[in-house]
């Protein structure tokens, strides 16, 4: 289902100089003989960011899976990039996640760097939804304009490429605009945030239990600690 939005992330990135990173071998893929899924994952070097790292999980027509998230070098206080899209093709039901997430929650902040996100968000009305996230603070490390969507097969094939192209494209365009009127986050601050971002993704992301089902505890365990979210621990 997502195939053609991993390769048009992986252009993007390479079209941005990044270049791929060796994932060590047991993270870097992982086969579920069993329960018939597969899981592989990619870590980029990408100018202007200190970690890209992006997951691919495909378990046939019970779930597909694409997760991104891109984290800007603590020199640079841009909000951290968060992609998560899931669809469930038995039910031909889609749940997409995309914002820029917010390092803080000030009007300052939100007006330094959210100006295209609002716009994408005012445009896609199906990405527009106010149904609630259930686990996550809406308040904490997402932005009130947070593209937000539980649809069907139209939005997942017809809608969500469109609003993909346009939401990458934006979270570029925040590198080219000048911020020099605004004072910056110190990056002994913005590392502060990094590392409580980690911890609290870590607690909060069911995606742990998801594939303790699919690969098992330990190496579900391991995966989360030392790639999802290696600040965690």
């Amino acid at each position: 289902m997502f195939d053609d939005l991993l390769q048009e992330l992986n252009i993007s990135i390479l079209d941005h100089g990044g270049s791929e990173l060796i994932v060590p071998n047991d993270l870097q893929e992982c086969v579920s003989e069993t329960r018939n899924c597969h899981i592989r994952s990619w870590l980029w070097n990408v100018p202007k960011f200190r970690r890209w790292r992006v997951t691919r999980l495909d378990a046939g027509d019970r779930l597909q899976v694409l997760n991104s998230v891109a984290y800007p070098t603590y020199q640079s206080d841009l909000p951290i990039l968060g992609v998560d899209l899931l669809w469930f093709g038995k039910k031909q039901k889609l749940v997409a996640i995309l914002d820029f997430q917010p390092l803080i929650q000030d009007q300052e902040y939100f007006d330094r760097y959210f100006e295209g996100l609002k716009h994408l968000k005012e445009y896609f009305q199906d990405f527009n939804s106010d149904t609630n996230m259930n686990l996550y603070d809406p308040n904490k490390y997402f932005s009130p304009w947070v593209l937000f969507c539980k649809g069907g097969i139209n939005e997942a094939t017809n809608i969500l490429p469109r609003v993909f192209k346009a939401f990458i494209k934006s979270y570029w365009d925040n590198f080219n605009l000048s911020k020099t009127h605004y004072k910056q986050i110190e990056p002994v601050q913005v590392k502060r945030i990094h590392i409580d971002y980690d911890k609290y993704s870590a607690e909060k992301d069911p995606a742990h239990g998801l594939f303790s089902g699919f690969f098992g505890k330990e190496w579900s365990d391991k995966y989360m600690k030392e790639f999802l979210f290696p600040l965690s621990s």
